[in-house]
């Protein structure tokens, strides 16, 4: 991997073009206090916003460490060149139109592929990038204004999109954000390899990314697991659709899987918290980075209003968190501080009895963390400073802050508006070690984010998807003979050709009987199953009645109990995904599925199941008996197995029949290639 040292921490930055986003570099760099030495190159000019302009690279008096590259597309290809010929330590490409252009230039991935042969071991981001900003050391290769300040510690943010990275230097939160870093098309240098380098700087807490396709699965595995074993936690929001999973289209799988289930299965194994906005990735940084991981979701949370504690209890349904009921020392201790006219509970309206009395407040607050919490909230909106006198506010700071202290447990003042947080304020709390929270919804999503962060590590590695050459649909009964090798029950059968052979069939393999016609890939709706034949002459009858010429003549499995939908698409992107859903002909229709990484181990299996709304009638549902939770996992791994031996593109068991003591799969589709 090549290194980013010079690039990111640079002592001497070159500008190379003559445009307002070159000059700029030059102007953010001396505002962000960089005390190295600064170039600008430029063919005709002696002097650009008071440096001393060089007329080309090789005119330098040394190789830079970081260079902005602020000219066209063709020249920038030369220009990385001489650079690379030079030494230097690394470039920022801003120029567009390369394969992120292929639709409207037919050049953009030839010139590509020429910028990353000129760059041979020179790192260079982009193209079609802004560039990076980096707060600890005041390098500022970006060519447009923004909204950081210097800091001595803090978060880094990686964003593929420019214009969203530039957004994010906005935020009025508190965040401390150390760098800013933009990835552009990812010509050379990925997502992975920047947050890899970002994880080395020992000042940098946590990363936030924000991600529009992942550069190589194998690279992003090793920097999550990087990031993991560093203790830094990785909170991402991941936009878009797999196209990879897309292709796939024969099966229920493909549709089930087909949107985000690849990255957020990916993520979970890896570890990495995924929200669904930029507000919530900021909220979710700003806890991490003040109070790391959370062990669990139980909160308290306290508030002078019970307009707040019943928000924020509402606000609550339906997610993860908890607010756990008072033990007796904390209804002991709150009696004593608050008197009894406050009813007592979680969330905690205290009235405003004690406001502006610090003793008491903090004897509130400290009570109310003496139980098994992983964070204590305070919900506190600020008044306008514009308008209005927030001293009487101000009051709750120190109490709250002492009942951190006394109970070494993390605490937070929440804004339920993001307007009633003022940014000073948020700066003021997080130098106490206090996290400033904006937002119910997005405050809550960051708690649920954090207890996430806290868990292991799945050991197991993610195997990368092989290539598939010229992928086919199996027949039906060619595709349960493969899973059946690799351990997958399916039922006694036998291939058929015309209806007389059928009934033939039927009979050797005994009433009652399934009868299918074969080359057809929804059998169901093309009227091409008959269930439950009891004779030969039942047999005889559906067969001639079918759009088929050959049938698979199968036993009929009695006394299921449940039906389930195991499918495994194969996603470049994101690995295998394996697909657990509720089985049968309304698959789709039920929305009850979840994803998992393959290889699944048996007890992620076994909590997947059990997650899924059918999983109540897997465990036995109103006095029926349990369905073999044991032998459904076996049947599952009995799909992985074939799938990381064969070049798979699809494989779906829909239904697994799951019974009591079996779980057979009753229909199976593969699509696999011939390599």
């Amino acid at each position: 991997m090549r290194s980013l040292e010079r690039l990111l921490r640079p002592r001497t930055v070159a500008v190379i073009g003559g445009g307002s986003w070159c000059r700029n570099v030059l102007r953010e760099c001396r505002k962000a206090g960089f005390e190295g030495d600064l170039w600008p190159i430029h063919p005709s000019r002696e002097e650009i916003d008071g440096c001393r302009a060089y007329a080309t690279v090789e005119d330098l008096p040394a190789a830079p460490d970081a260079v902005f590259i602020g000219v066209n597309r063709h020249v920038t290809v030369e220009i990385v060149r001489s650079l690379s010929r030079l030494g230097a330590g690394g470039a920022i490409c801003f120029a567009s139109g390369f394969s992120e252009a292929i639709r409207e230039l037919a050049d953009g991935a030839d010139l590509q592929a020429a910028l990353i042969e000129a760059a041979g071991e020179m790192p260079i981001l982009g193209p079609n990038c802004y560039g990076f900003l980096n707060a600890l050391d005041g390098a500022a290769l970006w060519p447009d204004q923004h909204g950081l300040t210097p800091v001595d510690r803090g978060v880094a943010i990686i964003a593929q999109s420019s214009n969203i990275a530039l957004n994010l230097t906005m935020q009025t939160r508190g965040l401390p954000i150390a760098y800013l870093m933009t990835a552009g098309n990812q010509a050379q240098t990925g997502l992975s390899a920047i947050g890899s380098a970002l994880l080395d700087d020992d000042r940098v807490t946590a990363i936030g990314l924000h991600i529009e396709g992942l550069d190589d699965l194998a690279a992003f595995e090793a920097f999550a697991r990087k990031a993991h074993a560093l203790g830094k936690p990785v909170v991402a929001v991941k936009v878009g659709r797999s196209e990879a999973a897309q292709a796939a289209t024969v099966s229920h799988t493909a549709a089930l899987a087909g949107s985000t289930a690849g990255s957020d299965a990916l993520f979970n194994r890896l570890g990495i918290a995924r929200v669904g906005s930029l507000t919530a990735l900021l909220e979710t940084l700003k806890l991490v980075h003040v109070a790391g991981p959370l062990p669990s979701t139980n909160i308290v949370s306290m508030s002078c209003s019970g307009g707040e504690a019943s928000l924020i209890a509402d606000t609550a349904v339906g997610r993860q968190i908890t607010f756990p009921p008072l033990v007796p020392a904390q209804r002991s201790a709150l009696s004593e501080a608050l008197g009894p006219k406050v009813a007592l509970a979680n969330p905690l309206d205290y009235h405003t009895y004690i406001w502006g009395d610090g003793e008491a407040m903090t004897r509130c607050y400290t009570a109310m963390m003496q139980a098994d919490i992983a964070l204590g909230i305070v919900i506190l909106d600020i008044p306008r400073m514009d308008r209005c006198d927030p001293e009487d506010w101000l009051k709750v700071i120190e109490p709250v802050e002492a009942a951190m202290k006394a109970s070494g447990k993390p605490m937070a003042i929440l804004s339920s508006l993001p307007e009633t947080m003022p940014e000073t304020f948020a700066a003021d709390l997080m130098k106490r070690g206090l996290v400033p929270l904006c937002g119910l919804d997005d405050a809550l999503t960051a708690i649920e984010a954090a207890a996430f962060l806290a868990r292991p590590l799945s050991p197991e590695p993610i195997r990368v998807p092989r290539a598939v050459a010229d992928p086919r649909l199996l027949s039906e009964h060619e595709a349960k003979a493969l899973l059946q090798k690799h351990g997958l029950k399916v039922p006694a059968s036998a291939f058929a050709e015309g209806p007389e052979a059928a009934a033939r069939a039927a009979e050797d393999i005994g009433y009652p009987v399934v009868l299918k016609g074969t080359g057809i890939a929804h059998k169901t709706e093309a009227g091409a199953v008959a269930l439950n034949l009891q004779s030969a002459c039942e047999v005889h009858s559906a067969a001639s009645g079918m759009p088929a010429s050959s049938f698979l003549v199968e036993e009929m499995i009695t006394a299921s109990l449940g039906e389930l939908l195991v499918g495994i698409v194969r996603d470049p992107a994101h690995g295998y995904v394996l697909t657990l859903a509720a089985g049968g002909i309304l698959t789709e229709l039920l929305e009850d599925s979840t994803s998992l990484i393959v290889p699944a181990g048996e007890d992620e299996i076994k909590k997947a199941l059990e997650n899924l709304k059918i999983g109540r009638v897997l465990t036995g549902y109103r006095g029926k008996p349990p369905c073999d939770l044991g032998a459904i996992v076996e049947a599952v791994q009995a799909v992985q197995a074939f799938v990381l031996s064969a070049p798979v593109e699809e494989v779906e068991i829909n239904p697994l029949l799951c019974g009591a003591d079996f779980a057979v799969a009753a229909d199976a589709l593969v699509r696999m290639g011939g390599n």
